[in-house]
């Protein structure tokens, strides 16, 4: 910020109001608020370089109200957390240099650029100079640790090489070949986040001559638990794409359609077949998303994503229903996806700290067993799921809602019965020598009970929880949970009778 006017003359505020400066598109007006002459001087470029860039910043709220006058929204309204902002960046709207300059001794990919000093990623850390409490909230969630999540866990691990890496056949034998960092980022990293490393500076020719910029390693990248050059953990991006980062974008249930769909997580799926999808697809046109709170009846009419996990949400008088909160595991009680059995919420977003009895970073052991010391208690989620019942509230009578919950309380002890079952055929195959259980992965009957917890089971408890039923019933719900175990005893029979006839 060091010599930077905050503040830019009459004159030049007049030139950028100018025909030509600025493309008149739909969205794409002069900010009425003064810029930077750091920000002046990007878009002198990049308006002819990087137009839709441009023209997407200049449709965005950044680009029309400065923290200044942020601060002064009444509390429930805001959207900014700060209660202060530096001087510098206090009078001025929120533009290129004001969140590509921010904390350069932190950031490893710095670099001369035009006369500044430019850091190529925005993270949560540059962000939370005015939302410190949402990256606080996300820093701690289990978004944040999604990279970590998977690299420090080896279950995790395993799965992950039993399915990216290629497979070739060596003597009537598959072998499977370490996957490689393209595919791995491709696949389980472009959701979870790669880390983005500094390998050097790099010459690029570009329209306006040859120019020097960092060489990033694993970029682009938008995955949820990104690591920053900066050191930070996530991607605001995920969420809020560059460079409107509209709350709109981020409550439409599209944005998690990115990575929350069948086979393994199909929230989005079932959301689209659900009644409250039904009526979003019908009606969206008629919702004002951008209104802080979120009013039911008012600005929407069924829930979103958002609405449940995240969006702060008030009646139609004032009174909060909900608290905003980025850290999306806060509100659930329950954890329906990903793992073996559905369970208790972490206490943790940092999940590969856990250990379970039989020592592996699972909030439960094989058969079931919760790992309790890692997870939420009773009370906390008794007292999650009386907030979740009070969103319902809001358009549900209360025999409605506790007839919902009970159903799906029922679901998920059902479906994990139905996991513990696949669960009882695959160790009875590793104890009769039938399949090796080096690898819980690798093997035709662990990726059918693989595919009993990670698809079926899910799609059952996804079903149930959002009101999707076919895919609780046909839809990789409870027809293929039933027929994945009579496909793995069968196996375990043909596999024993083979035995039996090779000793012989």
């Amino acid at each position: 910020m060091n010599g930077i006017s905050v503040m830019l003359s009459g004159a030049v505020l007049l030139l950028l109001y100018a025909p030509g400066v600025y493309a008149q598109g739909k969205n794409a007006v002069p900010p009425s608020a003064p810029l930077s002459d750091g920000t002046k001087a990007c878009i002198d470029c990049h308006k002819d370089l990087h137009p839709g860039l441009v023209q997407d910043w200049l449709a965005s709220r950044h680009a029309k109200i400065t923290p200044e006058t942020a601060l002064k929204t009444p509390e429930a309204g805001r959207r900014i957390s700060a209660t202060s902002v530096p001087e510098a960046l206090r009078s001025v709207v929120v533009g290129c240099y004001e969140c590509h300059t921010l904390n350069p001794a932190a950031h490893k990919d710095n670099f001369d650029h035009a006369d500044y000093k430019v850091n190529v990623v925005v993270s949560p850390n540059d962000c939370k100079i005015c939302h410190p409490t949402e990256a606080e909230q996300y820093g701690g969630s289990k978004k944040a640790s999604a990279l970590a999540n998977l690299d420090n866990n080896p279950v995790f691990n395993a799965l992950i090489n039993a399915i990216d890496g290629i497979k070739e056949v060596k003597n009537k034998k598959v072998v499977a070949l370490k996957s490689s960092e393209a595919t791995k980022h491709d696949t389980c990293y472009a959701c979870h986040g790669t880390q983005v490393v500094v390998k050097g500076l790099k010459t690029v020719s570009t329209d306006v001559g040859d120019m020097q910029f960092p060489e990033l390693v694993n970029w682009p990248n938008q995955g949820v638990g990104r690591i920053n050059p900066d050191g930070s953990f996530g991607a605001c991006t995920s969420c809020h794409p560059r460079h409107r980062f509209a709350i709109a974008v981020a409550r439409k249930p599209y944005t998690c359609a990115q990575c929350h769909r069948e086979p393994d997580v199909p929230a989005w799926d079932v959301y689209h077949e659900s009644k409250h999808g039904n009526i979003f697809l019908s009606t969206e046109r008629e919702w004002t998303f951008e209104n802080v709170p979120w009013v039911a009846g008012r600005d929407f009419f069924a829930p979103t994503c958002a609405t449940c996990h995240n969006s702060l949400l008030s009646t139609p008088d004032g009174a909060m229903v909900a608290a905003r909160t980025h850290d999306f595991g806060s509100r659930p009680w329950v954890r329906i996806f990903g793992l073996i059995y559905a369970h208790p919420q972490p206490k943790s977003g940092k999940t590969y700290m856990i250990k379970n009895k039989d020592g592996l970073p699972l909030p439960t052991t094989f058969t079931g067993e919760p790992a309790s010391p890692y997870l939420i208690d009773k009370d906390e989620q008794i007292r999650r799921l009386d907030q979740m019942k009070k969103i319902c509230q809001s358009c549900h009578a209360s025999g409605f809602t506790n007839g919902h919950f009970t159903k799906f309380a029922a679901s998920i002890a059902e479906s994990d019965q139905m996991v513990k079952a696949a669960t009882l055929l695959l160790q009875g195959a590793w104890d009769a020598r039938l399949a090796d259980k080096s690898n819980p992965f690798d093997e035709a009957i662990e990726q059918k009970w693989t595919k009993q917890w990670l698809f079926y089971a899910n799609s059952v408890r996804f079903g149930s929880a959002m009101m999707g039923p076919d895919y609780a019933t046909f839809k990789q719900g409870w027809w293929d949970l039933t027929n994945n175990v009579a496909d793995m005893a069968d196996m375990i029979r043909l596999k024993q009778g083979e035995g039996t006839r090779g000793h012989r």
